[in-house]
């Protein structure tokens, strides 16, 4: 009888030995729900690694973990009506304190080309512009110390044809309610954004006039290049005198690490930079594009400007790096 009370002692210990083995040995896969951007949106669930739970460098703490949350466009928008409700205020990020991750013992560049400031700018909207966000960055600590951030109601478009086109692009973000509630014409915003330049003395004190001291920052030429005049041409509008230089980060980052990135989620590979929030929602990719632009200057990397238009003929661009995507 002794024997039989030790070997079940026995297989009780290893027992507990392994199942105490697979709980530290194997990782547990968390996940959180994510919602509809749109307050009036129902939770949905997401199985995938954007919505993931991001903890801060003591993972094995939970105490130490923070938990990503998709932004409330409507906050966005200066139109939240919700801010006092504590369920929404859960499941909506309202500002942009979670997603800075600069270390600024670690920050190599202090200053780039004289810059106080960079306007990170990401365009959505291929038949027309449907949406316009920009995050006002420090240069010197990187920090985002402003944001603007509308959606664009084509102007040329019939409306059978503008619901399709919602529904095609952020009806698969669901944000399609969000876009409707509070989308405005180009022209609306561009008073609007230039308001609110003026606001942070990002420009002279002449409406439309250049830009003091700061410079747009975008992966790609397509955005100030190319789309923007074509929609001021689409909204009658002439082209403003701020979108005459920028900064294509692809550009900078090609000869700086001495690789070519065809985009924005290539360059966050390559870095090992986690992709949040959702890819082609304009917010979100200005936010994942400022994180890059932030570990670019963590590197090393000077900013500088690539692109700079003929004021007298807008449409010619001289492009001023000879190693260029193109």
């Amino acid at each position: 009888m002794e024997v039989l009370k030790m070997a079940n002692s026995r297989v009780c210990l290893l027992r507990h030995s392994f199942n105490s083995f697979l709980r530290t040995a194997l990782p547990t896969r968390r996940f959180v729900m994510s919602s509809s951007i749109s307050s009036k949106e129902p939770l949905v669930a997401s199985l995938s690694a954007k919505e993931a739970v991001i903890t801060s460098n003591d993972s094995e703490n939970p105490k130490n973990s923070t938990r990503w949350k998709p932004m409330c466009l409507y906050y966005t928008q200066d139109k939240c009506t919700m801010m006092q409700d504590s369920s929404h205020l859960q499941k909506f990020n309202h500002g942009f304190s979670l997603e800075h991750a600069v270390n600024a013992d670690e920050y190599k560049n202090k200053h780039s080309e004289h810059f106080d400031f960079f306007l990170v700018l990401d365009l959505e909207g291929k038949v027309e512009i449907l949406e316009f966000p920009v995050l006002m960055i420090d240069a010197r600590t990187m920090d985002v110390v402003a944001f603007f951030h509308r959606f664009v109601r084509p102007s040329r478009m019939s409306e059978e044809r503008v619901n399709q086109y919602i529904k095609g692009k952020y009806g698969k973000l669901g944000v399609d309610r969000v876009w409707h509630d509070t989308a405005i014409p180009f022209d609306e915003v561009i008073v609007q954004f230039e308001e609110w330049m003026a606001k942070h003395s990002l420009c002279s004190k002449e409406l439309g006039g250049p830009l003091h001291r700061a410079a747009f920052v975008t992966c790609g030429n397509w955005d100030i290049k190319t789309k923007i005049p074509a929609q001021c041409e689409v909204s009658k509008m002439k082209l403003p005198s701020y979108f005459m230089e920028w900064i294509n980060l692809k550009d900078i980052y090609l000869n700086f690490y001495k690789r070519r990135a065809p985009g924005m989620r290539t360059m966050m590979n390559e870095l090992k930079i986690p992709l949040l929030g959702s890819h082609h929602l304009g917010i979100d990719d200005t936010k994942n594009i400022w994180r890059v632009l932030q570990r670019m200057l963590m590197d090393g990397a000077v900013l500088k400007i690539t692109a700079r238009r003929n004021p007298l003929i807008p449409e010619k661009v001289e492009f001023l790096f000879e190693n260029r995507i193109k």
